[in-house]
């Protein structure tokens, strides 16, 4: 949206839309995202992680559609919450899939890698609606907006050659083929290699215990669930509250306010697009060496100090402009000279912290926090967390800029110092631990965050205890009868 929110074509046929309508309009995807957060959760274990992303991408195509034929902002928004319901799907459960299907050395890369479609995605629709622009009348948007059809329908014809997760396999008693998926990820389809044969016991362990444990929705609080509750969603909660997504939605208003106008203030726009992606691809090499907590940590420090230096540049050398700059209602403040070159670098330098940082880390810890029978609905409820953030701040950012104009970016940075408080004290290291052992780091008696480091992994003990008995995966399985396991295949 952002590359077309200032285009004459889109102002001119949605009457100047600014204040809480425009906030509508930005906000609506984040408001079906978190209709569509709410039961992914339970779709999600009942089809699978993969079957519940399909059933998204046909939300996809009706939200698009609508888009494509609204006839004013009410069906403009209509679409964009039906979209939403397809992100708040495929958001909170894409990375349940690819964390369940990953191994441990590579799962924060793995689930970086969507991260950064997600940004290629962004960056070419921003160039797309950019080049759109150029087209006369209704037919520039529309353009647009309809090639949001591509990328679903790629999508669900890919669906069907992926894996399913191994892990939900498990969970829902179709053992043999989780064993046989689980070996052809961890091993080349080698069924008795060590690696399995430990994972395997891992999985079915901990399944067992989760089942005798409590029941429904007291089980993400009860036993220390809390912990990772408060976890998973509070990472989500801050990624937004970080501020950043308001450069993702509304950078063409903040660089506005440095003096850009016209096709230099949406290709310097797209500059920032294209950032998020070169760096977002940067943090992929060094995520699970480096870890998660450090990267939660001061990156949040580093995006609190952009916030609070482009807040206190537009305040110290901001000139009012009451009837909006440009005409745009939006923007009521102006800088020039070298104050707005530095409000654009420390914009820029922001994005490069975000995509480096909360970006991809905030989705990577969410979805490793949650036990087997949680993660579903726990990625979930993380989800609901930053949708509902991310609504609160699309459709109030635009209003806040309207009123307290440079003020919302110091908010925007003391909120981003809480954020580090919150993750030093609170938030264990996951980084090349199974995904069950991370139980331990959030358990009763597990260390204290702060004391926690990378690896340190409790499954390469275990592996080296299996190749030492020359223990066959077949033996592994053959209690698991008495978790009430079925052998019975699924369509």
């Amino acid at each position: 949206m952002s590359a077309i929110i200032g285009t004459p074509q889109y102002v001119s046929y949605f009457d100047n839309p600014h204040g809480i309508i425009q906030g509508a309009i930005g906000s609506a995807l984040a408001a079906g995202s978190v209709v569509g957060s709410l039961f992914a959760g339970p779709l999600s274990d009942k089809i699978g992680r993969r079957d519940a992303i399909f059933v998204g991408c046909l939300f996809w195509l009706i939200g698009t559609a609508i888009q494509v034929a609204c006839n004013g902002y009410g069906m403009l928004i209509g679409g964009r919450i039906i979209n939403g319901i397809c992100v708040g799907i495929t958001s909170s459960q894409v990375p349940v899939y690819l964390a369940e299907i990953a191994k441990k050395e590579k799962r924060g890369s793995i689930i970086v890698i969507q991260q950064l479609a997600i940004e290629w995605g962004i960056l070419f629709m921003f160039f797309i609606g950019y080049g759109c622009s150029f087209i006369a009348g209704p037919a520039s948007f529309r353009t647009a907006w309809g090639c949001q059809f591509i990328p679903a329908v790629i999508l669900m014809l890919g669906i069907p050659f992926l894996p399913r997760s191994p892990r939900w396999l498990a969970k829902v008693g179709r053992t043999k083929q989780a064993i046989e998926v689980l070996a052809l990820i961890q091993a080349n389809g080698n069924i008795e290699d060590p690696l399995v044969v430990a994972e395997w016991e891992e999985i079915t362990t901990v399944l067992a215990l989760e089942r005798e444990g409590v029941k429904g929705w007291r089980k993400f609080f009860k036993n220390g669930m809390w912990r990772r509750t408060i976890a998973g969603m509070s990472v989500q909660a801050w990624q937004q509250m970080s501020g950043a997504n308001v450069m993702t939605y509304y950078v063409v208003y903040v660089f506005q306010m440095a003096g850009l106008t016209g096709n230099i203030n949406l290709i310097s726009s797209g500059v920032q697009y294209a950032l998020f992606v070169v760096f977002t691809g940067i943090v992929f090499f060094f995520i699970d060496s480096t870890g998660r907590r450090p990267l939660l940590i001061f990156g949040a420090i580093g995006m609190g100090i952009c916030q609070f230096v482009v807040g206190g540049v537009l305040g110290s050398y901001g000139t009012y402009v009451p009837n909006g700059v440009g005409g745009n209602l939006n923007v009521i403040v102006s800088v020039s000279g070298s104050p707005s070159h530095v409000v654009i670098a420390f914009s820029y330098l922001l994005i490069i912290v975000y995509a480096l940082t909360l970006a991809p880390v905030a989705w990577v810890y969410a979805a490793e926090v949650w036990s087997l029978e949680t993660r579903a609905t726990g990625m979930a409820l993380a989800a609901v967390a930053n949708w509902l953030f991310n609504f609160a701040l699309g459709l109030f950012v635009p209003p806040a800029f309207a009123t307290i104009s440079w003020k919302t970016f110091i908010i925007f940075g003391v909120l981003c110092f809480a954020a580090a408080v919150q993750a030093y004290f609170t938030y264990p290291e996951t980084a090349k631990k199974s995904l069950e052992e991370i139980e331990i780091m959030f358990s009763k008696g597990g260390p204290k965050p702060w004391k926690t480091r990378v690896g340190e992994s409790r499954l390469d003990a275990e592996i080296e205890r299996v190749r030492a008995r020359k223990f066959s995966v077949a033996t592994a399985v053959a209690p698991e009868k008495d978790l009430g396991y079925s052998e019975k295949e699924f369509a």
